[in-house]
This record gives C-alpha cells, sequence and structure tokens, in this order.
C-alpha cells in the first residue's frame, strides 16, 4: 500500500465529481454538498490548469489510482499551510493521507525549502487530529470557529517545523 503524488492532470475531474456526489465525503472533507457535476468538473479543470504560486495541489495516487489529494496552500517565502483528502470512504483509515502528508512534508521542507507548515482541524475531526499528531505536529492555538457538518465548531491550529520533521522522518 505505497502511495505516489502527482500533479494533477486532465481527467482527474472525474474522479473529483464520484467524490463530490457522496454527501459525507463532502461534509468531512468542507466541500459544499450536491454540487451539479459540471461545477465540480470546472473547479477541477481550473486547479488542474494550475492555481497560482500560492497554492500546490497534488493527486495522490494508490496502484495507479487516484484516491485523494494534498494540498499547500497559503504558500508564502518559509511557510504554507497543509490540507489533505481521501475521496472515497472505502479507503479512509488505511493509511494513505499519512504516506501522501509525509511525501509532501518532506518536499516542503526539502526541495521547496519551507521552514514550517501549518494546519488546521475542525475540533470534532478525531482522525485529522491523529492524524496530525502522528506526523509530528504540535496544536499551537485556536482559529475562528468555522461552519463543519452543519454546527460552528473550534478549529484547532498546528504547527510543524523543518527541524522537528526532519528530525524524526
Amino acid at each position: 500500500m505505497a502511495v505516489t503524488l502527482r500533479p494533477l492532470r486532465a481527467g482527474d475531474e472525474q474522479a473529483a465529481v464520484r467524490w463530490a456526489a457522496d454527501s459525507e465525503f463532502c461534509l468531512a472533507a468542507g466541500w459544499t454538498p450536491h454540487l451539479a457535476p459540471r461545477v465540480v468538473q470546472t473547479h477541477w479543470k481550473r486547479l488542474i490548469a494550475g492555481a497560482g504560486p500560492d497554492f500546490l495541489r497534488l493527486g495522490i495516487e494508490e496502484n495507479a489510482e487516484l484516491v485523494g489529494y494534498v494540498d499547500l496552500a497559503n504558500k508564502q517565502a518559509h511557510t504554507a499551510e497543509l490540507g489533505v483528502a481521501i475521496g472515497e470512504r472505502a479507503q479512509w483509515g488505511r493509511g494513505l493521507a499519512h504516506q501522501a502528508c509525509r511525501l509532501v512534508l518532506a518536499h516542503a521542507f526539502g526541495p521547496l525549502g519551507l521552514q514550517t507548515v501549518t494546519a488546521q482541524v475542525h475540533a470534532p475531526n478525531l482522525r485529522s487530529h491523529r492524524l496530525m499528531l502522528g506526523l509530528g505536529f504540535t496544536a499551537s492555538g485556536r482559529a475562528e470557529p468555522e461552519l463543519y457538518r452543519g454546527e460552528w465548531v473550534e478549529v484547532v491550529c498546528y504547527l510543524l517545523g523543518r527541524e522537528s520533521f526532519l528530525g524524526c522522518g
């Protein structure tokens, strides 16, 4: 069960349309449920074309199948924010997100030269908290509450420094 990361490419929008048809995925990932397939396709085609220098989205593949994505958002000179989603619920809990995050963090702290990576997790999302802690992140504070699964919830901020990541890798 090894995953690889790759740039998004034409055709990936079809996987996104499948994921968007799953309301549970949408709620977990912060996507708007019940979007028309053409809306999802249009959004993903823009991402595939390139989202700009401050945002990197890579596809997560397992056995040559796109199973999710990982992001480095709000990229600046020395920092970025990590995001990750596994699309098919049958793939949740298998460690794919952990593997993908380790790969993108190695890229962030290596070739990209970042010094810190942050992440934000909705307080009730226990799996994501375990993921962040397992990657070596530490809780660093709280952000403004956000709507998550139909309720306003606290958001926990996480921080991982380059030295901490490289020291535990």
